[in-house]
Order: C-alpha cells, then structure tokens, then sequence
C-alpha cells in the first residue's frame, strides 16, 4: 500500500511544481493541493493501522517529503509536519484519538511545538491560555498541539502538548514573511480553554516510552525517538529544496548565455561543471545521512533491539548537517546562476529563500545539536530534550 502512494505522489509533483508560485502569492498551500495531496494518501503513512493508515517505515515517509520540498518548497513543508502529527497522535491516550479520528478518519493537525502558552491544573485536566507562533499549514487543520508547561501552585511540573479543536482556538494571520511563505505558519491564539487530562501527552513519557498510545498502537515506528522524528521532519524539507534548486539550475545554466563572456554558453564553462558536482555530492551526502540515521534506528526496532543514546545523538547531529550542507549547496549554487535567476517567479530564487526560513527553525540550530554530541562524546550528561 505504501508503494501506491508514493506512485501517486510521485504523479502529483509536476502539478505541485507549477502551483509553487501560487502558494506563495496566497501564503498558504493551494486548496485544490492539500485535497490532492489528501487524496493520495501521504497523510496516511504514519497514521496508525486502527485508524486506516499504514504505520510506515519512517524512510518512505521522509522520502516522500523530500520529493515534495522539491516540486514546491512551502508544501513539502507543510505536508511533513502535518503528516508527522498522525505519529504525534498515535502516542496520546487512546480517548484522544478517538475524539480526533472517531468521526472523520482524514482530519488535519497542525502545531506549535514552543512554550509560548501554558496550562494550569484544573479539576480534570487544565486551563490553557496563549498565542503560539509559527503554526504551519494552521489554515487546513482542524485541530492543533500546542507545546508548553503544566502549571500547579505557580510551579511547573511537567511539560508536553495540549491538543485543542479548532472550535477553541483563533488564527491571527500574520504571515508576512520572505521564506516558506506559502507555509500559512500563522498564529494560534487560546483564552481560557478547558483541556481535559486525556488530551494531554507529557513529552517525558514520549522519551520513556510510557506514551498511553503506545498501548494500542504497537507498530515499531511508535517507538521512534522524539528527538529524531521531529527534527528530521524540518531538515528534509530543505534537503528536499536543494535536490529542486539543483534541477532548476541546471536546467537554467543549460540554456543560459553570458553575455559578459563574449557569449559563451554557461554549460561550457569547466567551473560550472565543478559547482553542480561540488553541490549534488553535498547534497546527497546530507540525503544519506539523514535517512541512513533514520532507517538504522528502525531497523533496531524492527529487531526488537532499544535504540542507543549513541545512535540518537549521531542522528540530531546528522540532522543539522544534513541543513547546513543543503543550504550550502544552494547557496553555491545561486550564486553562480547569474541576475536572471533573481527575477520574481523563478524556482530557484524561491528555494533559495525558503530554505533559508527554514533553517531558522530552532530543531536546525546546529551548534546546540553539536554541543550535545560533543558533550556525549567527552562522557558528560546530555540534557536537552531534544534528542
């Protein structure tokens, strides 16, 4: 079945290309897109077995996002963190997920994942009030988790995410950006929401594997590390913008005619050879990494064999390096595509931007990601959460 959808997708990326523009122009992905993507059955992969999806191999899901970013930088964006929220839910109580999918099987969940609210104790569960930024794909969505503290007696005593119906929730739209601008990534505003206690999911236990979903869904991807699924959900779409940057390049440099070289053809010039080769290796090389990572630790799991701590922080380290080698690359490559390649509306101008805005996610902040495997390195505790 996983097969199917990727042969579906793969058929959907030309259109998805030619749309890139206007999800730009609307700030969010395109209707006509998300139904389409919707239809494919993407949103599937990793949603659990009980609730008609395929629990897949994490790799088929990533592949899949990277060939998304390539078509169209804002929604292979989008489209992964979306997609990642059917694992997310899958690891909450299983009351949870049935008020989410008890009714509709397809519905969408966007996020916000930074402590920008807070819940208090209350009789039942908590009282969640704040304004949580940066909300991808918020538009298509019609419930969100919200990252944050657990409040009791002025003191936090716990953190994790809060998932709230849209019914509970405003959307400010402030998304007025120079990156990923089709991402929709508005913000979400709560006041005073009552969130009952099964509606919340402790990001200790997702480390502990004591998640309450685990319970029901057993399939080995629930059992993936937090700190690898979430970080390699933001570095692949922007490996996947490299791999499109690299295609509108060479295309562009194949046709492309340097008036200041006497008319010389780009596609003749021996150092724009040594780029493309300079930047595709990169590029794959960030690719294999962050795959190779992902797929080693599953095949553990698949053995029914723990995931090492030396794995996972190999993993986050890769992650980071997997986004500074693509950006790198693109980098290269824009830099050498000549000033008709800065005109408004050309491929490769938009992926060199939205793969900037990308790497400003904290999860692509490289030094903490390489204090951390340092630190593990030298024999000293590892802190971060995110890992």
């Amino acid at each position: 079945m996983t097969q199917e959808v990727t042969e579906r997708v793969d058929a959907l990326l030309p259109t998805l290309r030619e749309r890139a523009q206007e999800a730009e122009d609307l700030r969010r992905i395109p209707d006509e897109s998300m139904k389409a993507l919707q239809e494919t059955g993407f949103f599937r992969l990793l949603q659990p077995k009980q609730w008609g999806g395929h629990a897949a191999d994490p790799v088929v899901f990533y592949d899949t996002v990277r060939k998304l970013a390539s078509a169209c930088g804002s929604t292979g964006w989008v489209a992964g963190i979306v997609g990642v929220h059917n694992w997310h839910l899958a690891l909450f109580d299983q009351q949870a997920q049935q008020d989410v999918w008890g009714e509709d099987t397809e519905v969408r969940i966007s996020s916000s994942y930074a402590p920008m609210g807070a819940g208090v104790v209350t009789e039942g569960g908590y009282l969640v009030n704040g304004s949580w930024a940066w909300s991808s794909g918020s538009d298509h969505a019609t419930w969100a988790v919200l990252g944050g503290p657990v409040i009791k007696d002025g003191k936090p005593v716990d953190f994790g995410s809060f998932l709230i119906p849209r019914d509970d929730y405003q959307i400010d739209d402030v998304w007025n950006v120079v990156g990923l601008r089709g991402t929709g990534s508005n913000t979400v505003v709560v006041k005073d929401v009552f969130v009952p206690r099964h509606r919340f999911l402790s990001f200790r236990k997702m480390s502990e594997l004591t998640a309450p979903g685990l319970a029901q869904n057993t399939d080995p991807v629930y059992r993936m590390p937090w700190g690898t699924i979430h970080p390699t959900t933001i570095a692949t779409p922007i490996v996947g913008m490299a791999y499109g940057a690299y295609d509108a390049h060479v295309e562009h440099q194949g046709k492309r005619i340097r008036a200041a070289y006497a008319g010389e053809k780009a596609k003749d010039d021996p150092f724009a050879k040594v780029r493309i080769a300079e930047a595709s290796s990169d590029i794959d090389a960030a690719w294999r990494q962050l795959s190779g990572n992902v797929a080693d630790e599953y095949a553990l799991l698949l053995a029914g064999k723990e995931i090492p701590f030396d794995l996972r922080v190999r993993a986050r380290r890769d992650q980071v390096r997997a986004t500074g080698r693509s950006i790198a690359a693109i980098d290269k490559l824009f830099e050498s595509s000549g000033a008709t390649a800065l005109a408004n509306g050309t491929p490769l101008q938009r992926f060199w931007r939205d793969a900037h805005a990308g790497r400003v996610h904290a999860a692509n902040d490289p030094e903490r990601a390489y204090q951390m495997y340092g630190q593990h390195e030298f024999g000293l505790p590892v802190t971060d959460a995110m890992v």
